[in-house]
């Protein structure tokens, strides 16, 4: 009888030490799995702030050249409207000078 306690006191201690081991083994398992996890997500975070970065810096470069074009289409409309008014500007400016000589 005694032995039969002795030999469950016994088996009791190595299921005991098994389980503490696997305990041991599923947090280190866990503790990798966290690790891994937090480095890929760093990893992705740094990807989507790059990508995010060029994006922007596209949209701006397509902007600025957007506003060149906007600016140099003004121009040409603002040079073709004073081109087409030179004769009356000049007639004008003629009239006022006629005006200013015979007061």
């Amino acid at each position: 009888m005694k032995q039969i306690i002795e030999d469950v006191l016994q088996a009791e201690e190595r299921v005991g030490a098994i389980l503490r081991q696997a305990r041991e083994k599923a947090g280190e398992i866990r503790r990798s799995a966290e690790k891994e996890i937090s480095e890929k997500m760093s990893a992705a975070k740094q990807q989507a702030r790059e990508i995010v970065q060029a994006t922007v810096e596209d949209a701006k470069k397509e902007a600025e050249l957007i506003a060149d074009e906007k600016v140099k289409q003004a121009e040409k409309q603002k040079d073709a409207l004073l081109n087409d008014k030179t004769d009356a500007i000049d007639n004008l400016v003629g009239n006022i000078c006629s005006i200013i000589k015979s007061s």
